[in-house]
């Protein structure tokens, strides 16, 4: 397929499809129509063509190898995560990036589909050069992908080992400024929603209270699966459980917009009642009212980064396994202050069980 029947099937104009695929302006179309314009670029398999860049470059210019190679992509944590703002941009900047480099994503499943021997069959008959794992995995994935995939990279939250490549924002040091943050407010009894099993974010949370001095109940937490629903009933679980706090730490941005909405149908006000921090920055948080505290993830970068060490691992360019911590940012904004004498108790002692 040639840029110009992408545009075609796209009902947008060759240099925009240009311009989006060699990422010149990230503003050449609306996310929507980018997305469509990736869309036809995955279904299709295009690769750029290396020999027409190097003429344009002038006759002496070396021609790149043509041949183009394949990466998959795993989310570890379901379907749920295939729906996460967090990782679908992740996979985004992966994507793009990889196909600067002549890789093009060749397919994307998830936990539940190695669940299943059929699909797990297929996935196995279309070999590809190396995987990404977004999202914590457990040992059954990982025996998954060291039987299958010679080259893997892991991006995400929970830094897992230290046998294989990975781009990680430290799970532990974003619960950290979090409850820190909670605490430099004023909040002394501080809640949390979100999953325990497994996840670095709980422990981390314990033990940022005891670091801090803090009390942890059992009461105050809520173990919920990371999404909207899941912060919903999360939020529902502390007041039926007649937690005493005074602030929430959410594990990420979805659970804390299902908690937003659970406690402002019970009437309490945010921050005013109870305040909200998340994790991620998802595009939503800022178009929440009031505008969503959370701690920001440079989900970009770690999927462009995450794609040039797969890369770097499957051209032979390092041997070692190599670990990118990167940096990150607590974005103030509406949900969080100081708490207030004249609160709203933080029960709800009729609802049901």
């Amino acid at each position: 397929m040639t840029l110009k029947e992408i545009a075609k099937e796209a009902n947008v104009s060759i240099s925009t499809v240009s311009r989006v695929i060699n990422q010149k302006n990230t503003k050449a179309a609306s996310p929507q129509v980018q997305e469509r314009i990736w869309e036809i670029v995955r279904k299709s398999g295009y690769t750029p063509n290396s020999t027409a860049r190097a003429l344009k470059l002038g006759a002496n210019a070396p021609v790149p190898e043509t041949v183009s190679k394949t990466i998959a992509c795993f989310y570890a944590r379901g379907d749920v995560a295939v729906s996460d703002l967090f990782f679908s941009h992740i996979a985004k900047a992966i994507e793009q990036e990889a196909f600067k480099s002549n890789f093009f994503m060749k397919h994307s499943f998830t936990a539940l589909d190695i669940a299943n021997p059929e699909i797990v069959a297929r996935i196995v008959a279309v070999p590809v050069d190396g995987a990404v794992i977004l999202g914590r995995y457990d040992n059954q994935m990982l025996r998954f992908f060291t039987e299958h995939y010679k080259h893997v990279v892991y991006a995400g939250l929970n830094p897992m080992g230290t046998k294989y490549d990975q781009v990680v924002c430290e799970g532990r040091d974003i619960t950290f400024s979090a409850v820190s943050y909670l605490h430099e407010l004023g909040h002394t009894k501080i809640g949390y929603i979100g999953e325990q099993s497994n996840e670095v974010r709980y422990t981390a949370f314990k033990e940022s209270l005891e670091k801090l001095g803090l009390p942890f109940l059992q009461k105050n937490t809520a173990n919920v699966k990371l999404s909207h629903e899941g912060g919903y009933q999360g939020a529902y679980h502390l007041m039926n459980a007649k937690s005493d706090i005074t602030a929430i730490f959410c594990a990420n941005d979805n659970t804390a917009i299902g908690a937003i909405k659970a406690l402002r149908e019970r009437g309490y006000r945010i921050p005013e009642d109870i305040s909200i921090i998340g994790v991620d920055d998802i595009e939503t948080a800022q178009y929440l009212s009031p505008m969503l505290t959370t701690v920001h993830i440079p989900t970009e970068e770690m999927g462009r980064t995450a794609a040039k060490i797969l890369i770097d691992r499957i051209s032979g360019g390092h041997k070692l396994p190599m670990k990118i911590v990167l940096p990150f940012y607590i974005a103030k904004r509406d949900t969080c202050a100081k708490p207030s004498s004249h609160r709203k108790s933080f029960t709800i002692p009729d609802f049901p069980a």
